[in-house]
């Protein structure tokens, strides 16, 4: 087990889809280093209903805008990295001229007959047998090779949103370093006078213990929860935290 772990709670809507839609990034990155047989399916198909539910273009845009106007402020100031900040500005302008297109983003992946029938029956309870689904079988005959490259193609019909969120993610867990904590009788509440976006929480696993985090833009509660008997622990936890704005 991983000596520090962890946690990240989003405190409005919006963080919390972007960071649905990047840990379903990384599990199809992860999926297209290694072969996981059929499996690569549940996190594409996962992405395929969040961006049908919702266009995350016009969200996506509006917070590219909002930090290329911050970081070309940071940008005039003495005493920074400039080259630093006109790499993430040049990389921001990269990812939004994707977006910038009237098309839905993986429509045209729903036109693929293939993924369109694996999906109808991945709902179904041992759906991936072969009688059920035998072109899944057909394509898992296939070298690792082949089947990889159908991965990435498939994973970039969502790139235009997948990079963008990757980068702004990035830049809203820059606004604050961990810092260390300590929750007496494991709990700790806290306030903000400006409005954050996302609570981390860093903890050695042999605390024992794992948080539950709550809260919305200026206040934030975190529970301490005992994992062996699943209570709140009453003793005293060690941690560190970072408030995102």
């Amino acid at each position: 087990m991983n000596d520090d772990l962890i946690y990240e709670q989003p405190l409005n809507e919006k963080t919390r889809s972007y960071l649905r839609l990047e840990y379903l990034a990384d599990q199809l990155e992860l999926h297209t280093k290694s072969d996981h047989q059929h499996h690569c399916f549940y996190p594409l198909f996962s992405l395929s209903e969040l961006t049908d539910r919702c266009d995350y273009r016009s969200d996506i845009l509006k917070d590219i805008d909002k930090q290329l106007i911050l970081l070309e402020k940071w940008h005039a100031l003495p005493h920074v990295n400039k080259a630093q900040i006109q790499r993430i500005i040049d990389q921001l302008i990269q990812a939004k001229a994707p977006l910038q297109t009237n098309e839905r983003i993986g429509c045209h992946l729903k036109q693929d007959r293939f993924i369109a029938a694996l999906k109808q029956r991945f709902g179904m309870p041992g759906a991936c047998c072969n009688f059920d689904l035998p072109q899944l079988h057909f394509w898992l005959s296939k070298p690792w090779g082949e089947r990889q490259k159908d991965l990435k193609t498939w994973i970039a019909h969502y790139q235009p949103i997948l990079e963008p969120i990757k980068i702004l993610l990035d830049l809203t867990r820059s606004t604050a370093e961990f810092r260390s904590a300590e929750a007496e009788q494991g709990f700790l509440q806290g306030n903000s006078p400006h409005p954050l976006t996302l609570i981390r929480v860093k903890i050695k696993s042999k605390e024992g213990c794992y948080p539950t985090i709550s809260g919305h833009k200026n206040r934030y509660a975190i529970h301490f929860v005992n994992f062996d008997n699943q209570k709140h622990t009453d003793k005293k936890v060690k941690f560190k935290l970072a408030t995102c704005n």
